[in-house]
């Protein structure tokens, strides 16, 4: 085999199937023409070797590094200016990652760890940004004309070790917080302020994965019931899950002051949490303890780790002021498993992920009927189906979700999350009144309820309060800035401008939430008619187009049995649909 010293550079197109099944002609004819007049004259300007084009990426080659980092900033800051003032759906961007390392070469190509290591860099890079390889930052820092902010180490599929990564935006420059999110960093409150990240699960056994996770979500959930405290939602706390990276950081990326780190270790019936409190400023640990005690003890052992996180953080607070969590207790702890197990494929909003959950949460109900928490989720993940057209009878599965949402809040009335699921559900059902009263007493219960305030927000736009509406939708993003559910709340936002009758600033934010969630296509029942009503009918078309596919039984009478806009939105959303030659029934 030959080798050689190369610096590697791999590109990929952001949002490219979105872009696709919005137009798929004119996504090509744009992608060629970057091509010919951006990415091949500056690689080649800067003695770079073009290795292979793969649809929507590329893999180039560099004698030099510094040649291969001034090409990936060039490349950037001309696609940035190319983008300006164009429309979200006519945007081509870029993630680029840059490597220095040995490559295998075998023909024209070019293989090896040095080639893997670039295009892992390319994946956790945000759209517009270049992402180097300490490696290749130590080479070529002092000899290009940008700054790098150094990121820390992060875990990198299919990497064996933790790689020091350094990032640039073409944005303004300096990298944004997060490249997976595109979040910015936030200010830290005035009030205490914390993080309750993954614990790591330390027996061995990705079957006990439940166990840790299910500690993280009570302990969140009991500090969330403290008033005078800030609490980062579970959804963004868990999107470093799997990834190292140091608590500076995520003090930044969250706005905290603290995060809680910990372990789960099972062994036999027993089991052992180890938590430590770290003050994210300075990096200084305020407290580190160890819990022991059988299984059965779990929930006991959570509530101990609360009191001492609470009066950690607020040593005035006393014990009578900690609102710790009484939601009743599973009697089984193989219900608690497998509804722990369902959570992550609750909150996804995509069809498949509900299917999974609802499998999951039957079996811990099938154990114990009669716990709430299982209940609830049931309820979400039924009315998911009824709101978002996965079922073809839109009625039938808004009364399954009234069911399982009363039960629920029956038998553990003052749990906040049972409460906003259930207000959700009342929601979609048009029971306003009862669903505001449900939410507004889930926030009075938990200040730091991000998912109930986006449901309180959804309820304004329905109830045609699209301004009130968009400050509920904000709140959340500011409680959990790095949820995987956010995509929902730019939703909501482009939902209020439609109510609004602002269909461009409408048609940009759905076109934002697809972008975060291309599997989201139910947002083309929203998007294609406020691209019409934009004046952008060729879009509308394909937009309308790829509703089709995705769901080729849909109808303007089954979107207004799912959908519960006020009459004279719903009609006029209705009109816009006819418009695009939508069948009525």
């Amino acid at each position: 085999m030959q080798r050689r010293l190369a610096a590697v550079l791999a590109a990929d197109v952001v949002g490219f199937s979105r872009l696709m099944g919005i137009n798929e002609t004119r996504t090509l004819r744009d992608l060629i023409e970057i091509r010919r007049t951006i990415f091949s004259p500056i690689v080649a300007d800067n003695r770079g070797r073009v290795v292979k084009l793969m649809g929507d990426g590329a893999l180039v080659e560099f004698a030099s590094v510094v040649d291969a980092v001034n090409a990936a900033v060039e490349i950037q800051r001309a696609l940035t200016a190319r983008n300006a003032g164009s429309p979200l759906e006519r945007r081509i961007e870029l993630r680029v990652g840059v490597n220095l390392g040995d490559v295998i070469i075998e023909g024209s190509d070019i293989y090896g760890d040095g080639v893997n290591l670039a295009a892992r860099l390319q994946e956790v890079a945000g759209p517009g940004e270049v992402v180097l390889s300490a490696t290749a930052h130590e080479h070529a820092a002092s000899r290009v004309d940008v700054q790098f902010t150094d990121a820390g180490e992060q875990s990198l599929k299919n990497i064996a070790t933790p790689v020091r990564v350094f990032r640039w935006s073409a944005a303004g420059g300096e990298a944004r917080a997060t490249a997976t999110t595109g979040k910015e960093t936030h200010e830290v409150p005035e009030r205490p302020s914390i993080a309750v990240l993954p614990f790591d699960n330390m027996s061995g056994d990705p079957e006990q994965e439940y166990l840790a996770d299910g500690v993280v979500e009570a302990i969140t959930a009991a500090l969330s019931r403290i008033r005078s405290f800030f609490v980062i939602a579970r959804n963004s706390a868990f999107a470093y899950k799997g990834r190292h990276k140091n608590v500076r950081e995520i003090g930044r990326e969250l706005g905290v002051s603290y995060v809680l780190e910990g372990s789960v270790q099972r062994a036999g019936g027993r089991v052992r949490i180890t938590v430590q409190l770290i003050e994210t400023a300075g990096g200084a640990h305020i407290w580190a303890e160890k819990y022991d005690g059988a299984l059965d003890d779990i929930f006991e052992l959570q509530d101990r780790i609360t009191e001492q996180v609470a009066g950690a953080l607020q040593p005035s607070i006393r014990l009578a002021e900690v609102e710790r969590v009484r939601r009743k207790r599973p009697q089984d702890l193989g219900a608690y498993g497998y509804t722990m197990q369902a959570m992550p494929h609750v909150w996804a909003l995509e069809k498949q992920e509900a299917e999974r959950a609802l499998a999951l949460l039957n079996k811990a109900l099938e154990i114990d009927p009669d716990y709430p928490l299982a209940l609830a989720l049931a309820a979400w993940c039924w009315a998911q189906r009824s709101v978002y057209s996965w079922v073809a009878n839109v009625s039938d599965a808004k009364v399954r979700a009234l069911s399982l949402g009363e039960r629920a809040a029956t038998l553990s009335n003052d749990e906040p999350l049972i409460l906003a699921i259930l207000g959700a559900v009342h929601t979609f059902a048009r029971n306003f009144g009862t669903a505001r009263v449900l939410l507004e007493r889930a926030i009075a219960l938990d200040p730091n309820a991000a998912w109930a305030l986006s449901r309180l927000g959804w309820l304004e736009v329905y109830s045609g309060r699209p301004e009130a509406a968009h400050a509920y939708f904000e709140r959340a993003l500011r409680l959990s800035p790095l949820d995987p559910m956010n995509f929902n709340n730019h939703v909501g936002i482009a939902s209020a401008f439609q109510v609004a009758g602002r269909p461009a600033k409408a048609a940009d934010e759905f076109l934002r939430a697809l972008h975060e969630r291309p599997n989201a296509l139910w947002i083309h029942r929203n998007l294609a008619p406020a691209l019409l009503a934009a004046g952008r009918e060729e879009e509308a078309k394909a937009s309308r187009d790829a509703l089709a596919r995705a769901y080729p039984e849909f109808t303007i009478a089954r979107f207004k049995e799912a959908m519960v806009f006020d009459p004279d939105t719903l009609e006029r959303i209705a009109d816009d649909l006819r418009k695009l030659g939508v069948p009525e029934a």
